[in-house]
């Protein structure tokens, strides 16, 4: 049995065991959330009217445990078997960009809501994002197609990891930034031209979610866009899934945060009907 292994043998083995507890750990952070909200979320699922908003919720909530799952068995299930790391890893990105889409639908939702529902504004939003999402698909699955995997030439480290160099997978975050500052960019003119004829609690409630929401969406990019380049064997992907773990939490608790209040303000569920539809400034003084 070899006994001595190269200086890359051992640093691939440590960023293996290194993606695995963080993995653990955002697995552990996730549960956690999901456990607190328990009460609150399926008040909202029971209570709450069917809608479209309603089937983008409950996709957001729990795509989520598909991406955990599919990590956690790559990350601690044996394998030597090279294309079914591949295939794992673009099961795990394509879930990845799924949740980030669905987390980044409210936002672009509530921003048209600020803009008074403009159906101009709208469709660019829409073609930018959709245009940013075929983008960041292809260069995600052109990157791991042609990539070389392997696992750790130690025993008892399981998982896999890239050992070639991808250093277009910073691509999608750069591109998940531009939009982020984007929205961030609307969210705040909209705020300045209306702060002082505007008294709507649930209007300044929406203008810092969207806010809170993009500084997070931003900070988690450049960090991630930085890991990606500089970073090697599995540290370079520490990030991404819990950027778009805590990009969900944040999208679904805000969503039903403003649920809450419109049934509180209005003694209904509109806000469902017609998704954040009525959060324009000229509504009435809560």
């Amino acid at each position: 049995m070899q006994t001595n292994y190269s200086a890359d043998d051992v640093a691939a083995a440590a960023s293996l065991q290194f993606f695995a507890y963080i993995y653990v750990l955002i697995t552990t952070f996730w549960t956690y959330d999901y456990a607190c909200s328990l009460e609150e979320e399926w008040n909202f699922l029971l209570v709450s009217h069917w809608t479209k908003v309603k089937g983008l919720y409950i996709v957001t909530r729990y795509v989520p445990f598909l991406l955990l799952a599919t990590n956690l068995y790559l990350t601690f299930i044996p394998n030597e078997n090279s294309g079914e790391c591949r295939a794992l890893d673009n099961i795990c990105s394509g879930l990845g960009i799924l949740s980030a889409v669905c987390s980044e639908s409210f936002f672009i939702l509530r921003t048209c809501a600020l803009w008074n529902n403009n159906k101009i504004l709208l469709a660019a939003m829409l073609f930018t994002f959709l245009t940013f999402v075929g983008a960041a698909i292809g260069v995600s699955f052109a990157t791991t197609a042609p990539a070389t995997y392997a696992i750790s030439a130690i025993p008892g480290i399981t998982g896999c990891y890239q050992s070639s160099s991808s250093l277009q997978l910073f691509i999608p975050f750069l591109l998940l930034c531009a939009f982020e500052l984007g929205l961030l960019t609307l969210t705040l003119i909209r705020a300045i031209q209306n702060w002082r004829i505007t008294t709507s609690r649930l209007y300044i409630v929406l203008v810092n979610h969207n806010v809170l929401y993009y500084i997070c969406g931003l900070l988690f990019s450049v960090a991630n866009i930085f890991t990606s380049l500089l970073l090697h064997y599995s540290y370079h992907a520490i990030l991404h899934d819990f950027q778009f773990i805590v990009l969900v939490i944040l999208a679904t608790r805000m969503h039903r945060h403003l649920w809450q209040m419109k049934r509180q303000t209005h003694g209904s569920d509109a806000l469902m009907q017609i998704p954040m539809s009525d959060m324009s400034p000229t509504e009435h003084t809560v």
